[in-house]
């Protein structure tokens, strides 16, 4: 089976249709945005998905639906699959409607992104300034970098997903 891009607004029709619309993104970025009535299953947990009315995947920008077209493909059972075409962006440009809770914390990847940007211009700066020693933290973040990238594990991010702010509620 393959998956067939639709555009914003024919996804529209296909949900009121009663299509499933699901968000592949993590729960993180689930929670910060996204589209009214989207279930969220991160690709990583994605097994099956039966809808006989047909099943619309989306991400934020449909680099990852491209990226797992044949693992969707794969777990789309019992009906039609489709691809938000640009994803969540392309939802938003189209003038649908979108739930955004502003108050839930930035994404983990965007903070590990601010906080190593962070490091590296304080180690550049340091390392200027005061003494060339300071370079080394610039080194160790680009290290830890390039390991995530190599090994897919972020000590970074399990840091930062382990803050109080990443944290959920706890019920009263």
């Amino acid at each position: 089976m393959t998956l067939q891009r639709i555009s914003p607004e024919d996804a529209r029709r296909r949900i009121d249709a009663g299509a499933l619309l699901v968000d592949i993104r993590e729960p993180d970025e689930f929670r910060r945005e996204h589209i009214p009535g989207a279930r969220n299953i991160p690709v990583a947990k994605l097994t099956s998905i039966a809808d006989s009315a047909g099943v619309v995947y989306h991400c934020r920008s449909g680099g990852r639906t491209d990226a797992n077209c044949q693992r969707l493909a794969t777990a789309t059972q019992g009906g039609e699959g489709f691809l938000l075409d640009g994803g969540l962006e392309a939802w938003r440009k189209a003038g649908l409607p979108i739930t955004a809770d502003r108050r839930a914390p930035l994404e983990v990847m965007r903070q590990v992104q601010i906080a190593a940007g962070l490091l590296v211009l304080i180690g550049v700066v340091l390392g200027l300034t005061i003494s060339p020693g300071f370079f080394g933290l610039s080194a160790f973040v680009g290290a830890g970098l390039t390991f995530a990238g190599v090994s897919g594990w972020c000590g970074m991010a399990r840091l930062l997903a382990m803050a109080p702010w990443n944290r959920p509620a706890r019920a009263a």
